[in-house]
């Protein structure tokens, strides 16, 4: 598990570097990994945990929460604690791949709906599936569905 490792590697680092911020960072994505690694062996997956491409829809999980909580912050008159939240969010983004920009994203939604060969909303989530499985963690799900919902509807 080499995603596993550079946590590990990069919580090291922190640590020595005392950096609290990404240290605490890194600690809450370990604790997620055992989470769901946990909830994984209950389910019969075995030991081995959960993969790759179920880190990374944590990752993209835990994203999404810190940018929820980040405009909360700045709603709620509190800057600093929203510019913590941001760069929790860049400490995460390090483990995962580059996200797609709006015109590549258009390209890979109008692709994934020909490979699919969708014609209408009901089909929405056969190319919502073709798109987590060719591009995992590289796109954001809820722009995708908004963009997927355009085109088919």
């Amino acid at each position: 598990m080499a995603l596993r490792q550079q946590i590990s590697d990069t919580l090291k680092e922190a640590v020595k570097a005392k950096d609290r911020t990404t240290t605490s960072t890194l600690r809450l994505i370990s604790a997620a990994l055992k989470d769901r690694d946990i909830a994984a062996r209950t389910t019969g997956a075995g030991n081995a945990g959960i993969n790759e491409d179920e880190i990374l829809d944590l990752f993209a999980k835990m994203v999404r929460q810190r940018e929820e909580a980040a405009e909360q912050y700045r709603a709620g008159g509190r800057p600093e604690l929203a510019e913590r939240e941001l760069y929790e969010i860049e400490v995460i983004r390090r483990f995962m791949p580059r996200q797609l920009t709006p015109e590549e994203m258009e390209q890979v939604v109008d692709r994934a709906i020909a490979e699919t060969g969708a014609s209408g909303l009901k089909d929405m989530g056969r190319v919502m599936a073709a798109l987590k499985q060719g591009w995992p963690g590289q796109i954001d799900g809820a722009v995708a569905s908004a963009l997927v919902k355009k085109k088919l509807g």
